[in-house]
């Protein structure tokens, strides 16, 4: 479903969802999260409590079978097993354990090029701070979200061959920098099968 949502299978569904998602994000920057999560919560409640009367007073004047407006919803079992329950627990767990460990091989310096890695991204995201707010990070990052993925799907071919051409250059300035902690060395040969004897 999140992927239906993401690729606009259903364009009336993802508009909304979308359009919600920037509304209630752009609320932030003027009122506290409280005040938009209050007022949304009684526009929410003003429509269910409205529509349900509606619909018991259409009972009343005998216009209407009386089912609940929200019965479909109401009888969605949301609950999850124990063993269900237990796998995303342990999955949970697993995920935390592992970011822990990598952070502290990371602020240890367990290794030191993804360190320095870690220290230029940190550097780098000192001036977009100064540049925006987490808030204004995460609306970007919502568009981004709801736009990329269908660019990507339109225009697959020309977005890979642009990735394998920065791909092979990382790799190649990763390999430079390789040997030159090793205290460099001669550049490996790319000749398939290695070096040719020269012809007389």
């Amino acid at each position: 479903r999140v992927m239906d949502l993401i690729y606009w299978k259903d364009t009336e569904r993802t508009g909304m969802v979308f359009t919600g998602l920037v509304v209630v994000l752009l609320s932030l920057f003027q009122l506290s999260i409280i005040t938009v999560i209050s007022t949304i919560s009684l526009g929410a409640l003003c429509f269910t409590v409205s529509v349900s009367l509606y619909y018991k007073i259409l009972h009343v004047l005998n216009m209407g079978d009386g089912v609940p407006p929200f019965k479909a919803y109401l009888d969605l079992d949301i609950s999850f097993s124990g063993e269900l329950a237990d796998q995303y627990t342990q999955k949970v767990i697993v995920a935390v354990v592992s970011a822990a460990n990598s952070l502290k091989n990371l602020f240890l310096v367990g290794n030191l090029f993804d360190s320095l890695k870690l220290l230029a991204l940190m550097y780098l995201v000192t001036f977009l701070g100064d540049l925006c707010n987490g808030l204004t990070v995460l609306i970007i990052g919502v568009i981004a979200l709801f736009s990329l993925p269908l660019v990507y799907r339109q225009h697959q071919a020309k977005v890979d061959g642009f990735v394998a051409g920065i791909q092979a250059n990382v790799d190649n300035a990763k390999d430079i920098l390789h040997r030159i902690a090793q205290g460099g060395g001669p550049t490996p040969d790319t000749t398939p099968g290695g070096a040719k004897p020269k012809t007389q």
